[in-house]
């Protein structure tokens, strides 16, 4: 009974959410900004991944990474290969 309840909110929630996203003109732009800056987080992941055999250095594509990139950048993409250099080492 009690997942039900939560499930029913979370649902309820995420549609009174997309109604009032709806309702805003402003809000297209600014989930059209969150996609873009996701896909060229991808990108950027996916370029660095594509020269791991010269860089030895490689990234894995997954929701975190991506979300890190795409929320910090290129310091973001630098600090990630920084940590994985080093805790993982080469």
């Amino acid at each position: 009974m009690k997942s039900y309840l939560l499930w029913s909110v979370l649902v309820g929630s995420g549609l009174l959410l997309g109604l009032v996203m709806l309702r805003n003109r402003y809000a297209f732009q600014w989930l059209g900004m969150i996609c873009l800056h996701i896909a060229f987080a991808s990108i950027l992941l996916y370029i660095l991944n594509l020269f791991s055999s010269y860089t030895h250095l490689e990234l894995p594509l997954n929701a975190v990474t991506v979300g890190t990139v795409s929320v910090l950048g290129l310091p973001g993409l630098a600090a990630l290969a920084a940590l994985k250099l080093w805790v993982v080492g080469v």
